[in-house]
């Protein structure tokens, strides 16, 4: 098919906005699918995605579509992930098109993140064709959000589509829309081959698969492949095209999209975003805008059993094949033995890895609090990034501790424009701006510490103005504060698994929190055991776990009272020897207490 016949295009849309539903329908529409095939959320291969309803990994699929004009066309759908933490592989997605669907729910209007996606498209020079969907429902209000996608696009509100995916009501206008608004691919079949990676599984037959766009050149499977950014050369297995099962063919040419079967053993040698070419005869320059992602957020995954490690490190690492972006390395915990601290891009991406381990894996294990990484400035003037407390130099050989800011955007109706702001700023926020993109309706702009953001920043927003509003952030830059490491000792040992980094104004209250809970859960000794919150070199909290009472005088029935005093010394003298060599089993329900710790 020539080039000129060739859409690539992709849908934007906030969470449960009926994306995968649209995507569905186009391809029973098309026929790429029969109805014997048909699943619900058919490129949402993962049962977690099904579960809840967002995708987490990006796909694609051609589609063969007739016109009224009488051609036929191939259309490249490319699918792309849901969730704010995987911004960067929308940003790649986004670059392999022309152009993109605009959906927004008819009930529920514009939201943080398809504002986010539209800017990060218009950035990227798409064609935008914005889509009402869901206009069957009752409570929903189509002429009101088409005012509202008016007003932000400059679109006339009675030309934007209206459509039901669930009902296929209208479905073949966004068919027609995308062959004769969005642009055919610009390429140079001639030119050195450059194709963009816009993500990869891995496939233990085949190795990695590559998912790719080709902007200049041709792809052949007899072809030697050369990863630019990496400098891995490889032989591919095969390339082929998505239908949306993977299908071999001859080659993949200028403004296709398809998949190349690479034969590498890690994602890691075939990164996101980077350009492939030929080994022989490689393009002057890879495409723009690769960069290596970073994680944000980390934590220690621990196995609950201990003979569990090696089961916990063959599913790291068969996780870590197709999720590039999940790093890990072995950690020991005094009070949870072995495991390993993880990176993940955010709070989402590591509850997703959580719940892999478990359901794919049946594995039992403890996630420790999340963490961020800081830069630490050390008195002599060096440089060190942490990402555990435990790493945490000594107070007196630190100059300045650097936690990150991210920028963050909250989108909510007017009406709970101080409950949203008193949130923020509680969190240690600063308002920077304000915009009135709809009736009704504010973004918020804050600049807020990271740490504050991850732990349940979005469940009190969402329950502050009743699930109305929705977030978005990126990251900004580190700068230093007032930052201290609160320890738990207990029994006057540190455990380093409860330790944390909290600004100095907060680690009285959160460490009389984590006390007042461990109080209750350590069991008694035949000891008092103290347990200490300590934090910018002195302890600021304190509470005991009363000892156990043995009756030592039940046997002294008669007798001088210097009898007794003898024998109430002879215990004081023994529970003192005891607490000297003594050991404190702290229980695992300690760990998950002080975590939850939060959501109460």
């Amino acid at each position: 098919m020539t080039i000129h016949h060739i859409r690539n295009f992709c849908i934007i849309a906030h969470i449960d906005h009926g994306k995968s539903t649209l995507a569905d329908r186009l391809l029973h529409i098309t026929g790429t699918i029969s109805d014997r095939d048909t699943t619900e959320q058919i490129l949402d291969s993962m049962e977690l995605e099904r579960e809840k309803g967002v995708t987490i990994k990006a796909s694609a699929v051609r589609m063969y579509y007739t016109a009224q004009d009488g051609n036929q066309y191939e259309l490249n759908l490319i699918d792309t992930p849901g969730h704010v933490d995987f911004g960067y592989e929308v940003s790649r997605a986004l670059n392999a098109c022309e152009g993109a669907l605009l959906v927004v729910d008819a009930s529920q209007g514009i939201e943080a993140q398809t504002l986010a996606n539209l800017y990060m498209a218009l950035e990227a020079n798409l064609e935008i064709i914005p889509v009402i969907n869901k206009i069957d429902l009752p409570m929903a209000h189509p002429d009101e959000v088409a005012q509202e996608i008016s007003s932000l696009l400059g679109v006339p509100a009675d030309q934007i589509l209206r459509i039901s995916a669930k009902l296929g009501l209208n479905v073949s206008d966004v068919l027609e829309a995308i062959v004769q608004q969005i642009p055919p691919p610009v390429g140079n079949e001639t030119a050195p081959l450059r194709a963009l990676i816009f993500d990869s599984h891995y496939d233990s037959y085949k190795g990695v698969v590559a998912y790719v766009r080709i902007v200049d050149g041709r792809i052949l499977p007899t072809d030697n492949l050369l990863m630019m950014a990496s400098g891995t050369s490889t032989k591919p297995v095969e390339v082929g095209i998505f239908s949306p099962l993977l299908r071999p063919t001859q080659e993949l040419t200028a403004g296709e999209v398809g998949y190349v079967a690479t034969g590498l053993k890690t994602v890691r040698e075939c990164r996101v975003g980077d350009t492939i070419t030929l080994a022989s005869n490689a393009a002057p320059e890879p495409l723009p805008g690769y960069r290596k992602v970073k994680p944000m957020v980390f934590a220690g995954i621990y196995p609950v059993e201990g003979e569990d490690y090696a089961n916990l490190k063959d599913a790291l690492e068969k996780l870590q094949l197709n999720d590039a972006s999940l790093i890990y390395e072995p950690e020991t915990s005094q009070a949870l033995n072995f495991g390993f601290r993880c990176g993940f891009l955010g709070m989402f991406h590591m509850e997703i890895i959580q719940e892999r381990l478990e359901r794919e894996y049946d594995l039992d294990i403890i996630v420790t609090s999340p963490s961020v990484e800081y830069e630490v400035v050390m008195q002599d003037g060096s440089l060190i990034r942490i990402d555990s407390p435990a790493d945490l130099p000594p107070e007196d050989r630190i100059a300045e501790i650097r936690e990150p800011w991210m920028k963050i955007e909250i989108f909510t109706p007017t009406e709970f424009y101080g409950t949203v702001m008193d949130l923020a700023i509680k969190r240690r926020g600063v308002f920077s701006s304000q915009e009135y993109p709809a009736p009704n309706r504010v973004q918020l702009n804050f600049e807020i510490p990271l740490s504050e953001l991850i732990i349940d920043f979005f469940d009190l927003l969402k329950s502050r103005t009743r699930g109305y509003a929705s977030l978005d952030y990126q990251f900004a830059d580190y700068r230093p504060d007032e930052l201290v490491k609160l320890e738990i000792l207990v029994n006057e040992e540190p455990v380093d698994a409860l330790a944390t980094i909290v600004h100095k104004d907060e680690a009285y209250h959160r460490g009389q929190a984590v006390i007042s809970k461990l109080k209750d859960i350590i069991p008694r000794q035949l000891f008092v055991v103290p347990i200490q919150a300590y934090a910018a070199g002195r302890v600021i909290s304190r509470a005991n776990v009363k000892a156990m009472r043995k009756d030592v005088l039940a046997k002294c029935y008669g007798g001088d009272i210097t009898r007794k005093r003898k024998l109430l010394e002879k215990q004081k003298r023994g529970k003192k020897r005891m607490k000297m060599v003594g050991n404190v089993e702290i229980p695992q329900e300690a760990f998950l207490a002080v975590l939850r710790l939060e959501e109460d």
